[in-house]
């Protein structure tokens, strides 16, 4: 007797391998499905100037991009020591002005760079609720822990998500005409917004995602959310805040896209990345040094191995 649902989720194409370009950006899942790019050497990028919950702020990030259009002073602000920006999420702030431009505009020119010649690009959308800055009218990437009665909160209509998301897709369109983009929604549970709130905002995201995957066969969807609803519905695959997703959870969610995804010749030597990732981050007692050098000799060679077969995997961290 099967105990739980599984269905059947749609092969992706053009598939991903260790010659593609991923281009992530979108919410703290994002992160998540990074970190497992990451540790099998896939070529990646994730959220340039940090966590982006809304499609609204990531149009806007987007938009800056295409138009080469750089923070300048009027675009940050000083907050408890801290110079920052509603644009970005704090991760990219600043002690001084300089620093906070220097982090930000780095972000835009990496971002550039790398989604120019990105062949998928991943979004991940958290909640259709969002924050509008009353001074300014503009809706903010993140409230910087700035007084609640500066902002106003509001939740997006369908209508308003959808010509958001057409505006992402116009902006992608403009950097990278042909890459695929894979839209996906956040199973990380936003119940500081409320428990009913949580479910209307991820019910808007959905319906506005369908209507714009629709619209054209590079556009993609990804099942995220429902794998973490449907087929693992149980508290035992959150972490004990009750809302992220545990490591078990990323690793099931992680396993279907690859399923999904992933090209066979790339699938197929995973094991093989993964026991030389774990081998690179064991650590041996000091006075173990001897066989210390001679593991670290025969991880080479293994590394050297599966680089004379796959010289397109790197095991050197990026700059």
């Amino acid at each position: 007797m099967n105990f739980r649902i599984q269905f059947q989720i749609p092969e992706g194409q053009p598939k991903m391998d260790h010659h593609s370009s991923i281009f992530l950006m979108g919410s703290c899942f994002v992160e998540n499905i990074g970190h497992k790019l990451d540790w099998f050497r896939f070529r990646n990028l994730q959220n340039p100037t940090g966590i982006l919950f809304h499609p609204h702020v990531i149009g806007k990030f987007l938009y800056r991009v295409a138009e080469k259009r750089n923070y300048t002073a009027e675009d940050i602000f000083k907050f408890q020591g801290r110079w920052q920006s509603y644009e970005a999420h704090s991760r990219v702030s600043g002690a001084t002005m300089e620093e906070c431009l220097l982090r930000l505009n780095s972000g835009l020119e990496k971002a550039e760079k790398f989604l120019s010649a990105a062949t998928h690009v991943v979004v991940t959308l958290g909640t259709a609720w969002y924050y509008r800055h009353l001074a300014t009218g503009s809706i903010v990437a993140n409230c910087h822990k700035v007084a609640q009665k500066e902002f106003q909160k509001q939740l997006s209509s369908v209508k308003e998500l959808q010509d958001d998301l057409q505006f992402c897709m116009k902006n992608i369109r403009r950097i990278n005409p042909d890459c695929s983009v894979i839209f996906t929604v956040s199973p990380v549970r936003h119940i500081k917004d409320g428990v009913v709130e949580n479910s209307l905002g991820k019910a808007q995201l959905l319906t506005a995602i369908h209507q714009i995957v629709r619209q054209n066969s590079y556009n993609f969807y990804f099942p995220a959310y429902e794998i973490m609803m449907d087929e693992l519905r149980d508290y035992r695959f959150y972490s004990e805040d009750m809302i992220h997703p545990s490591n078990t959870a990323v690793e099931y969610i992680w396993n279907r896209f690859t399923d999904a995804w992933l090209a066979p010749e790339s699938s197929g030597i995973l094991r093989e990345i993964d026991s030389i990732q774990k081998a690179r981050h064991h650590r041996l007692p000091e006075e173990l040094n001897g066989r210390h050098k001679k593991f670290l000799t025969k991880l080479q060679l293994k590394i050297e191995e599966i680089q004379k077969k796959h010289p397109e995997i790197s095991f050197s961290e990026p700059a």
